[in-house]
């Protein structure tokens, strides 16, 4: 079987039982994943709208008959309004309110700081947004469960209480006893979550903060028409701190700036005074009143224009740290993982960034078999994130210290507004799984991935390449001088098997054909190739080979492909090459120089079975080159330097070559001229050795062409 020189081309190496392994850079499962969510507030239905993005089959389950958010207004900071983007949601079509301006006071209402933030906000590329709840709930529902948008819509199901879950089966039980199975099971039911207990063997406890809040809306004209507390309100889109030691009160505008949202933080001692309080009652005006009395006539006159019957007061819980959120096939997400307390307005952003962290880990076709580590890289992206986010809003709550915050507000900003979790997670998801697939090829610029290349994709994926390929091999083998030839030697491990002066050497021209990967096109080759070389490994033993010093190619992609993932000795130059009925001329230049020039005449054809199979017809065990490389900031030093073999049986296993035509010449020649560094700047150390090897005698000339073409991935380090 006829081998032809080493070179780079599309074929690939065969799985020796006919079928490829699974590639863990490629999810192509051919049916959608079938995802259960329980719960359908914020961060069930932003799981669900990132997950039916990506093609899957998400059902929720939601306790409450109408699966209705309840409560006042949530911060949209930059980094969950850009998610909202991404899913094609603008909340200022939907109420938003800008956050322009913030206005710090006292507890008596003097102006500590007034923050104009319109030109601060430019920092960031999505908009810091304040909006009702209800009416972001209201969107993610509609979003999420309509039958426009890509995917399938999600399918609610209210009033419909999950009793038990077992993440090993992804099945979940209702309180009417049916059960549900699924591929993937996502707890999104919130601080007082029942999927949380099937996590792990302990269930965390949740306690008190210290806090709690008194929260509940106004309409701004109600505010405005009052000369007291029309001063409030003057501007819009403005976020307004009543700070106190141990208590706040915090207002800030949503619904198109027609209402403004209150959180009235302070010790839920005050409004929880028996351990049998629930977590969220009903207040009393005369209650708030009092646990503000502190505060200027100005502020309570505010606060007590809400309607009574609007009135509750929420216990601020907390909730020790969970060693884990995911359990096999199921995970959690927003509260039910990280509970926040509302002193920085995150848990909505916090809870839509696990959902889209969800999106990422679970692309479309990911297999039911790949969930459970999937999760696993899920809970890697945000764990450290959340916490960290949950941390600051602690701090946030945190009482007065010397009428001071305790708090770097800056830092806190910077690092929630400066974070996109689609980008983020797409980074860590993908580093996770290029670790995951261990025979990648890398070169530079490696922050793009795996190169694509002749004997990969970028994917890694080893695949029959398409259609015919082809190659034209013309050699011409020479009989020249030992003692020359010798000098191309990188070390004293080679040397040549004979003490012979004379030696024989060729250079071989192939030009290829039909690559697929490099778009059906091709390129060609030249290399000088050493015959009768012997190289001494370190243990003694001795392997005979050709040597091949230097190896020219008109192709930049296939130059640093061979000379990053198999060593070797590429280096760039034009070759024009072109036959006739009886002739061939091959020119080697360099932006017009010509240096070197390779002629065939009076070719006459021969029988494909008279071909011998390696070039120069030696029966060596592969072609030997050798990678050198430098060091970077240290002059004539290396950072690596080898033998690199490719045995001929081997390279044979991958595509054989099949021979279709043999032409021999009866006159060939080969000239090269020593041009100096004006004419051929970056190879005239090159061209002047190639001008001075010594031409005795053409021992043979042929042009050899055929199909299949080897992908040289047989090449390995000698030792």
């Amino acid at each position: 079987m006829y081998q032809v020189r080493p070179s780079d081309s599309n074929s690939y190496v065969p799985q020796s039982n006919g079928t490829a392994p699974p590639n863990p850079l490629v999810d192509d499962h051919p049916e959608p994943l079938k995802v259960l969510v329980v719960g359908a507030g914020i961060g069930g239905l932003s799981a669900a709208i990132a997950l039916r993005r990506n093609g899957h089959k998400v059902e929720l389950f939601e306790q409450s008959r109408f699966a209705n958010e309840v409560g006042a207004a949530v911060h949209l900071a930059p980094n969950a309004n850009g998610l909202l983007r991404r899913w094609g949601i603008y909340a200022e079509e939907f109420g938003a309110a800008s956050t322009n301006f913030i206005n710090d006071y006292s507890a008596s209402s003097q102006v500590l700081k007034s923050v104009d933030l319109r030109e601060p906000n430019k920092r960031w590329q999505h908009p810091w947004h304040l909006i009702h709840r209800v009416a972001l709930h209201e969107k993610l529902k509609s979003v999420a469960s309509t039958e426009d948008g890509p995917g399938y819509p999600a399918k609610l199901n209210t009033a419909s209480r999950v009793v038990d879950v077992d993440p090993a089966k992804a099945t979940l039980t209702l309180e009417n006893g049916t059960v549900v199975t699924g591929d993937v099971v996502i707890g999104a039911d919130g601080v007082y979550s029942r999927a949380r207990k099937y996590i792990t063997d302990v269930e965390p406890k949740l306690f008190g903060s210290g806090k709690a809040a008194f929260r509940f809306l106004l309409p701004k004209n109600v505010i405005a028409e009052d000369p007291v507390t029309a001063p409030f309100v003057e501007k819009p889109d403005t976020l307004c701190i009543w700070y106190d030691s141990d208590r706040r009160i915090v207002m800030y505008p949503c619904n198109n700036n027609e209402a403004l949202n209150f959180v009235c933080i302070h010790p839920d001692g005050e409004s929880h005074a028996t351990p049998g309080d629930e977590w969220n009652k009903t207040a009393s005006l005369e209650q708030m009143l009092r646990v503000y009395g502190n505060f200027s006539e100005a502020t309570k006159k505010l606060i007590s224009k809400v309607d009574p019957a609007d009135l509750k007061v929420w216990q601020l819980l907390d909730m020790e740290k969970m060693s884990t959120w995911v359990n096999q096939k199921l995970c959690l997400i927003g509260d039910a993982a990280h509970p926040f307390t509302p002193h920085q307005g995150q848990g909505a952003g916090q809870a839509m960034e696990d959902a889209a962290a969800l999106g990422v880990v679970l692309p479309k076709g990911t297999a039911p078999s790949a969930v459970a580590e999937r999760l696993k890289v899920y809970e890697e992206i945000r764990y450290e994130r959340a916490h960290t986010i949950q941390e600051y809003s602690r701090l946030a709550g945190k009482d007065l210290v010397d009428d001071k915050q305790q708090f770097d507000m800056m830092a806190y900003t910077n690092h929630n507004f400066g974070h996109d979790e689609v980008d983020y997670a797409t980074q860590v998801f993908k580093k996770w799984r290029l670790a995951q697939k261990k025979d990648l090829y890398w070169r530079m610029p490696i922050p793009f991935g795996p190169f694509p290349g002749p004997r990969q994709d970028s994917l890694g994926r080893l695949q029959p390449g398409k259609g015919e390929r082809t190659f034209k091999t013309t050699s011409v083998k020479f009989r020249t001088s030992r003692t020359f030839l010798q000098n191309l030697f990188p070390n004293n491990q080679f040397k040549f098997k004979k003490p012979d002066t004379n030696c024989y050497a060729s250079f071989s021209l192939t030009t290829l054909d039909n690559l697929s990967w490099l778009g059906g096109n091709g390129y060609s080759n030249l290399g000088l190739f050493i015959h009768g070389v012997e190289y001494t490994k370190k243990d003694g033993s001795t392997l005979d080979g050709t040597y091949m010093p230097l190896l020219f190619e008109d192709l930049t992609d296939p130059i640093v492909s061979g000379r990053e993932e198999l060593g070797m000795p590429k280096l760039y130059c034009e070759l024009d090459s072109h036959q006739r009925s009886n002739s061939f001329f091959c020119r080697l230049s360099w932006r017009g120089a010509v240096f070197g020039t390779i002629s065939l005449s009076g070719l006459t054809p021969d029988t494909p079975e008279s071909e011998h199979g390696t070039i120069g017809g030696e029966a060596d065990y592969g072609i030997i080159t050798y990678r050198y490389i430098p060091s970077v900031g240290r002059p004539g030093h290396a950072d690596a330097e080898y033998a690199v073999v490719v045995p001929h049986a081997d390279e044979a296993k991958t595509t054989p070559a099949s021979v279709k035509t043999v032409h021999r010449s009866n006159n060939a020649s080969v000239h090269f001229d020593a041009l100096d560094d004006v004419a051929l700047p970056t190879l005239h150390h090159i061209s002047s050795v190639l001008a001075d090897i010594p031409i005795y005698e053409v021992m043979a000339a042929k042009i050899v062409s055929g199909t299949g073409v080897p992908d040289v991935s047989a090449a390995r380090r000698l030792e």
